[in-house]
């Protein structure tokens, strides 16, 4: 990202100001300019992993874009005083741009969830999005050992987009490693959106989505996912807590 103006720290992680409008504007310059981005979609969540763990942390300063995906994270900036434009949710921004691919002719790859539900994912996506190409797709299921064959496989297929669904604590990590050698434009963490895009998960209705509770209805759904929710209510004290320092870079 160019420009401070465009960016607010949180907690040392630097995030994008712009709307979704201006960030699919950006990321279309990317995929005009050829060179490898690697696209965060943070949420609270994934902040407090960051903050303890120094690695994680690291990785994601070295982003070229992350974009506030959570409430929690817009709800955070304006507690710093330096607030964001909008929520930039990767589900929507995933959606955004596969239509704005239609215009251009992209080509995109999808890698990760289960083969039936990246096999289903990428039907319906090329169904909504006839003008934009899915050129390959494959499963997540794969160690370190196949990360030669799964790299050569995207590259070979030459994507303008790269959508990873691994889940938060493998799949940003991944991209980071393998930036250059994919050499994608656009590479981006989608976590469960394949999963919702097959039909196998529903997303938050409206209402949930309008109220900011999307991760009470995932909870709701999948009462597991609680020992990782704890820490919304962590990361909220926190910013609270360091609210004079919280939009400072460190």
């Amino acid at each position: 990202m160019e420009g401070d103006n465009n960016i607010v720290t949180i907690f040392g992680i630097p995030f994008s100001k712009w709307g979704m409008q201006e960030t699919v504007q950006y990321l279309t310059g990317a995929i005009s300019a050829r060179k490898p981005h690697q696209v965060i979609t943070a949420n609270p969540i994934m902040v407090m992993a960051a903050l303890e763990n120094p690695s994680y942390k690291q990785m994601m300063q070295q982003a070229d874009l992350i974009v506030p995906d959570g409430s929690g994270v817009v709800w955070a900036s304006r507690v710093g005083g330096d607030p964001v434009a909008e929520r930039v949710a990767g589900f929507d921004l995933l959606h955004e741009l596969m239509k704005e691919g239609e215009r251009h002719r992209w080509r995109v790859y999808l890698l990760g969830a289960s083969p039936e539900v990246v096999q289903e994912a990428a039907n319906r996506l090329k169904m909504q999005y006839p003008g934009t190409e899915i050129v390959g797709y494959r499963d997540g299921y794969f160690g370190p050992e196949q990360d030669d064959e799964v790299i050569e496989e995207v590259r070979r297929t030459s994507p303008d987009l790269l959508f990873v669904a691994r889940g938060a604590d493998t799949q940003e990590p991944w991209i980071a490693k393998h930036k250059q050698r994919l050499a994608v434009p656009v590479m981006m963490g989608v976590g469960g959106s394949f999963d919702v895009i097959s039909g196998r998960t529903k997303r938050a209705p409206k209402v949930f989505q309008k109220l900011r509770l999307e991760w009470l209805y995932r909870l709701i759904k999948e009462p597991t996912r609680f020992r990782r929710m704890l820490a919304l209510p962590k990361f909220a004290v926190r910013v609270l807590r360091e609210r004079g320092n919280l939009t400072k870079s460190r």
